[in-house]
């Protein structure tokens, strides 16, 4: 139980936990939270970002192609996970009481998310916390074509992994001190990725209430007449 504590002490130390676990807990975490429905809070653009300067650094040694390779890889099984599990599950999971792990919200979040981008959310919901998780989910539900789905699938996992890790890498040979502010960058990453989510989800509740005020206002009408 101990050890269950202090890992998710660790989630707000990347450094820590990457030292600590080696490339072994940065696949795990980037598994669970790329289609795993409780892997939500987990700190994948975060994770990456430091092991990307680690690498730079030296106090991560493993060579930073292996490791993109390995993220993008693990990206694309994670994904694939989520989208099996919401084919499978479907209406199931869409009715599944809300728990400490499972918010309906953060489902609704990746749904407007999908009805606004399409199957471009599987992109862009790479870079997006909570949407990076549930959209995988969303897309097996509304069983969008595997094949198409495989394509965006990959692209997605190609272009977060390679981005987060390069920008961790770069950074710290351009700024060899960028490292000692690495809580400073992870809180503007935290806020800067969570502002499209919040206002997708936004827009998309008024849309949602603009169409079922119309709904009401069309059954008065006929009821009416």
């Amino acid at each position: 139980m101990d050890w269950i504590i202090e890992f998710f002490k660790q989630l707000n130390n990347p450094k820590e936990l990457i030292t600590a676990g080696g490339l072994l807990i940065v696949l795990v975490i980037v598994f669970i939270e790329n289609g795993v429905f409780f892997g939500f809070f987990l700190p994948g653009d975060t994770l990456l970002l430091s092991a990307g300067m680690l690498c730079s650094s030296g106090q991560f040694k493993v060579p930073v192609l292996v490791l993109i390779i390995s993220v993008v890889f693990t990206a694309i099984l994670g994904s694939l996970f989520g989208y099996f599990f919401g084919m499978k599950t479907g209406d199931q999971f869409i009715r599944k009481k809300e728990s400490v792990f499972f918010k309906k919200k953060y489902l609704d979040a990746a749904e407007a998310f999908f009805n606004r981008y399409g199957g471009r959310a599987l992109i862009l919901g790479r870079f997006l916390p909570v949407i990076r998780t549930f959209a995988p989910i969303f897309a097996g539900i509304v069983k969008l074509n595997f094949r198409e789905y495989i394509i965006y699938n990959i692209i997605g996992a190609v272009l977060w992994a390679t981005s987060m890790i390069i920008a961790g890498y770069t950074l710290v040979k351009i700024f060899p001190k960028a490292e000692e502010n690495i809580h400073y960058m992870i809180l503007g990453i935290i806020v800067i990725t969570w502002i499209p989510v919040v206002i997708t989800y936004i827009k998309e509740r008024r849309l949602q209430k603009q169409k079922l005020h119309s709904q009401k206002k069309n059954i008065v009408r006929d009821t009416i007449l």
